[in-house]
């Protein structure tokens, strides 16, 4: 999937790793996200595969940089994964979710203080969407020009605010319930 995720942006501009990560950064990470090394490997494969291509550009008291071009073999790649429905829903893995299914061994209190934790981080990458996710995406349809794809860029920033959404609503739910609770 990181090679999916590399084409595609490689497919709006030629970049370096350093900036991919940028762009992931910044975009995508709330629901894909790369290590730096993962990148390079992953792009050093791609290479190999011929779905890119590199060269170095010198810089001025700087090691070169080596920047990425997405090849014609890489866009068919890109467009034969984007054309390709997926036919069942991905399963993820909830730390939060596993912690409370067990949680009726420990303390009252202990849970309800990871829930008002939890809480206040959903609520924060809830304002990162609304507010500096959002901005970037402007941002990137302004310079870019790419109107249509801030379009879907925008569709995937409203999933991540809805998603924050029903967190917070589920977490109210769950501690108003707790709280009631007598044990």
């Amino acid at each position: 999937m990181l090679k999916c995720a590399l084409l595609g942006f490689l497919n709006y501009v030629p970049a370096t790793g350093y900036e991919l990560k940028q762009f992931i950064d910044v975009s995508t990470s709330y629901f894909w996200h790369a290590k730096q090394s993962q990148i390079y490997t992953t792009l050093k494969k791609m290479e190999e595969e011929d779905l890119v291509s590199s060269r170095f550009e010198p810089q001025e008291g700087r090691p070169n940089r080596r920047v990425y071009t997405i090849s014609q073999l890489g866009k068919d790649e890109l467009l034969a994964w984007l054309e390709k429905p997926l036919n069942e829903i991905e399963k993820h893995k909830e730390r939060l979710l596993l912690k409370m299914f067990f949680s009726a061994r420990i303390g009252k209190e202990v849970v309800l203080s990871e829930l008002h934790q939890q809480e206040i981080l959903h609520k924060e990458q809830l304002l990162r969407y609304q507010n500096a996710t959002k901005e970037v995406i402007d941002q990137f349809k302004n310079s870019t020009g790419l109107s249509r794809d801030a379009e879907f860029w925008e569709m995937t920033r409203r999933y991540g605010e809805l998603y924050e959404q029903m967190n917070i609503t589920w977490l109210r739910e769950v501690i108003s319930k707790l709280e009631k609770k007598n044990d």
